[in-house]
């Protein structure tokens, strides 16, 4: 049997670095079309087990999009988590080579789960919800500008807010139609919308960047996104548990949904109430209300059960 081969492909502003584990073959090159063209001629022929690289900002999505399109294996991963397999493994020194090969020895290792085959609609809908995530943070900043602004700048902070609105309402109205023009996906987003305090908002949070939902159990899910409180303990030290990592697109889009939902989703209601009731610190108890929340449209998903007719989940 042959020697089973994986890359490790370190993305930055143009250029790439990529090599080749076990034969320890590397090399740079250009990240525009005919780059990536030439990229998929040389990692063809080596037939390889999976291909590792870093999520960049966006810089990595001609390269993604090229080995996709070749039907070529690719995972793309999260950077904190590669540098502490780095270190883990004795290589604290940065630079792109380095951090190729030790991408293609975290492929091997490790071997996270490649993605699937592109979807230029999930994608363009996934532009969407990010330009208006933007847009809020923008108009978010403006309005906080314009409590000490003077009389001569207000005009333009108004003008300002007045076209990132616009702008707002014009992404939400590709995304309604976005939604709409698929089945599939407005039958999922009916279902999520079906729970009180679920918005389109977060619905379209959810379906877009939490494919898994409905797929997982309850613990695993809620570890995904990063709501899960995790142990701090060491031989007779208890620390206090802490949530963190996950995806933080969805963590702070669930969030802010569940300050919300708290007031008009009477499951949620009642739990938030028990747990200040018991002491439990504000954002402790909405981490909690949002974990539930999550495990609910996670069995609901799962068992394709509307809120109406599940309302208290054994996830």
């Amino acid at each position: 049997m042959s020697a089973e081969v994986f890359v490790g492909l370190d993305i930055a502003k143009g250029t790439l670095v990529a090599a080749v584990r076990p034969s320890g073959a590397q090399w740079e090159q250009a990240t525009d079309p005919a780059g990536c063209l030439t990229l998929v001629e040389q990692l063809r022929p080596l037939a390889p087990t999976l291909i590792v690289l870093e999520a960049t900002g966006g810089y990595e999505l001609p390269v993604v999009l090229a080995l996709l399109e070749a039907d070529l294996p690719v995972a793309v991963v999260n950077p904190r988590q590669v540098r502490q397999f780095a270190r883990a493994t004795g290589t604290l020194a940065k630079t792109d080579p380095l951090d190729a090969r030790i991408l293609a020895h975290y492929a091997e290792a490790i071997r996270p789960a490649p993605r699937g085959p592109d979807d230029p609609a999930r994608r363009a809908a996934e532009e969407l919800l990010t330009r208006r995530r933007q847009l809020v943070t923008m108009a978010t900043a403006e309005k906080q500008r314009r409590e000490h602004a003077s009389d001569r700048l207000l005009r333009q902070i108004d003008a300002h807010l007045e076209l990132l609105a616009a702008q707002q309402k014009q992404v939400e109205e590709e995304l309604v139609a976005a939604v709409t023009a698929d089945p599939v996906w407005a039958a999922r987003d009916a279902l999520l919308r079906s729970v009180s305090g679920i918005g389109p908002v977060l619905a379209l949070t959810l379906a877009l960047h939490l494919p898994e939902l409905g797929t997982l159990n309850r613990k695993q899910i809620a570890a995904l996104v990063g709501v899960a409180p995790l142990n701090r303990d060491s031989g007779r030290f208890r620390g206090p548990r802490a949530c963190w990592g996950g995806r933080a697109e969805v963590r702070s889009t669930l969030y802010m949904a569940t300050q919300t939902a708290i007031r008009s989703n009477d499951v949620l209601r009642a739990m938030y109430a028990r747990l200040r009731a018991a002491g439990k610190p504000y954002k402790v108890a909405i981490i909690a209300c949002a974990r539930r929340l999550l495990t609910i449209v996670n069995s609901m998903l799962r068992t394709n059960t509307r809120w109406g007719d599940h309302r208290v989940v054994s996830a």
